[in-house]
C-alpha cells in the first residue's frame, strides 16, 4: 500500500482525470473505470460510512463547502460579538442600533489520498472480496487521515490548561508541558474548572453542554477518579441523540473518546539507555562557535551516548534535580562525531556535567502527555465531506492504464480537507499524563 500523501489541489491521485502507470509513474487517460453507477454510488457510501467513526475531530466544526473554482483558498466567516449597550431608550427616538461584523478567516484547501494496487492473481484466487476488504482498509486510513488534519489544527490553540501534578501532600502547579508528572493526571476539579473557564467567556454550548474529546487512557482515569459523579451514556434520558464516540458526562461536559486524541512524546534520544548524559556545557556567551556544517551558536553540550542526525529540529529536556527544572531546548544543530549538540538557548551558568537529557517533545524526563479539547460551538470550520468535499471511493479494474495483459487494478480514495479555528477562546487544550504514560513508545 502506499504511503498517505498531501497533494494540492489540482493534483491527481489515482482519480477521475486519469490513471498513474505503476511503472512510470506518469498519468494516462482511461475510459471512466468500467463501474456502473450504482456501484460507484455502493461503494462511496461504503467507504464514507466506514471511515466515518473515526472522524472525532471534524464532528463539531462548522462546515463549509468548496466553492467551485474558488482556488485553493476556503474562507470561514464568524460574527463578532456585539458590545454591551447600556445607554437609555428615549421616548420616541429610534436609536442608533448596531451593525453586524463579519470576521473572515481563510485555510488553504489540500487534497489527500491513497491507493492499494492489487494484481490480478490476488483476485482470482482470493477467498474474500478484495475489493471490499482494501475499502475497509482504505477507509480506516483515510478517517484516521482527515481527522488528524483537523486535530493537528486544533492544536494550535493558545488557551492551555495543565494538570497539576499530585505530590501526595498537596498538588504543585503545572505551567508547561515538560513539568508534567505521571501524577498530572486528568481529574474531576478539572473538568469543573475547564467548563468553568469557558463560561465565564461566554463561550456558547453544543446543544446545552460543552464537549471534550479525550483519549481513551485519560478518560480511564477519569472515569476511575470521577466514582458516581460521571454519567454513563447508558443512564442517558435521551440515547438516541449520542454523539459519535460519546462515552459519557461529568460537570455539563460531553466526553467523547477517540484513540487519536494527541499523545505528545519524543523517541527515546538513545536507542539504549533512552537519554543522554552531559559531558560537557560551554556557554560562549555572543561568540557563536560552529559544528562545522554551516550551524553557528554559542551554546554547545558535549555528551556521552549515540543519537541520530533527526535530533536536530527536535527538543531536549534538561533533567537537573538541583533546580527541579525540566526545561525543553530546541536543537538547532549537531555534530555526530564529536557527540556535540548545539542548542538556542543557554541553560545557565551552573555546572551541567554527568546530568542528563532526555526527549523534550513531552513531560518529564520524556514521559508522554495527552491533550484533552474542551469545545464550544463554532470554534472551528472544516470542509464538508458530505457536501462537496466528499471522500471519493476509486475503483480501477484490471485494463486501464498501462496493463496490456490485464494484470493490476487499484482501490483508492481521496478527499479536500482544510480546517481553520474560528475563535480561540472557545477551545481550551487540557493536557495531563495518565496511568499509561509509562507505557508510550510514539506520538499519533
Amino acid at each position: 500500500m502506499g504511503n498517505t500523501t498531501s497533494y494540492g489541489a489540482n493534483s491527481i491521485v489515482h482519480g477521475t482525470e486519469g490513471f498513474i502507470n505503476a511503472n512510470s509513474g506518469t498519468t494516462e487517460n482511461y475510459n471512466g473505470g468500467g463501474l456502473s453507477a450504482e456501484m460507484k454510488t455502493f461503494y462511496d457510501k461504503t467507504l464514507l460510512e466506514l471511515a466515518s467513526p473515526n472522524l472525532v475531530h471534524m464532528q463539531f466544526g462548522q462546515k463549509r463547502s468548496i466553492p467551485p473554482h474558488g482556488g485553493r483558498t476556503i474562507e470561514f466567516r464568524k460574527m463578532k460579538p456585539l458590545a454591551k449597550n447600556a445607554n437609555t431608550i428615549t421616548e420616541g427616538i429610534t436609536p442608533a442600533g448596531s451593525k453586524m461584523t463579519v470576521v473572515p478567516l481563510t485555510a488553504t484547501l489540500n487534497q489527500y489520498g491513497d491507493y492499494i494496487e492489487q494484481t490480478d492473481l490476488i483476485e482470482t484466487t482470493s477467498i474474500d472480496n478484495t475489493v471490499i476488504e482494501a475499502t475497509k482498509l482504505l477507509a480506516d486510513q483515510a478517517g484516521r487521515t482527515l481527522d488528524t488534519v483537523v486535530r493537528d489544527v486544533l492544536q494550535t490553540g493558545t488557551n492551555v490548561y495543565y494538570c497539576p501534578n499530585n505530590m501526595g501532600e498537596y498538588m504543585e502547579e503545572v505551567y508547561s508541558r515538560s513539568y508534567l508528572d505521571y501524577g498530572s493526571r486528568l481529574r474531576v476539579v478539572d473538568v469543573f474548572k475547564a467548563a468553568a473557564q469557558l463560561k465565564a467567556l461566554n463561550v456558547p454550548t453544543i446543544d446545552g453542554k460543552y464537549v471534550a474529546i479525550i483519549h481513551p487512557h485519560v478518560a480511564f482515569d477519569l472515569m476511575q477518579q470521577s466514582g458516581d459523579a460521571w454519567i454513563d451514556i447508558k443512564k442517558y434520558a435521551d440515547p438516541e441523540n449520542i454523539l459519535n464516540g460519546e462515552v459519557g458526562t461529568l460537570g455539563g461536559v460531553r466526553f467523547v473518546e477517540s484513540s487519536e486524541a494527541k499523545i505528545n512524546y519524543g523517541k527515546l534520544l538513545d536507542e539504549n539507555v533512552g537519554h543522554l548524559k552531559i559531558k560537557s556545557y560551554t556557554n560562549n556567551g555572543t561568540n557563536s562557535v560552529s559544528d562545522g556544517c554551516g550551524i553557528t551558536t554559542p551554546y554547545q553540550i558535549t555528551v556521552e551516548g549515540k543519537f541520530d542526525s533527526d535530533i536536530v529540529g527536535r527538543l531536549i529536556q534538561l533533567n537537573n534535580p538541583a533546580y527541579e527544572s525540566f526545561t525543553a531546548y530546541k536543537v538547532v544543530g549537531a555534530n555526530i562525531s564529536s557527540n556535540i549538540l548545539f542548542i538556542e538557548n543557554k541553560l545557565g551558568d551552573e555546572d551541567y556535567t554527568n546530568l542528563y537529557l532526555y526527549a523534550g517533545e513531552g513531560g518529564r524526563f520524556g514521559i508522554a502527555t495527552y491533550s484533552t479539547l474542551f469545545l464550544g460551538r463554532d470554534a472551528y470550520g472544516i470542509i464538508d465531506i458530505n457536501g462537496s468535499g466528499t471522500i471519493e471511493h476509486i475503483v480501477k479494474q484490471r485494463g486501464y492504464g498501462n496493463d496490456p495483459l490485464n494484470q493490476r487494478s487499484s482501490i483508492g480514495w481521496k478527499a479536500f480537507m482544510a480546517a481553520a479555528i474560528l475563535a480561540d477562546e472557545y477551545i481550551l487544550r487540557v493536557e495531563s499524563c495518565s496511568s499509561f504514560s509509562y507505557d508510550i513508545k510514539e506520538a499519533n
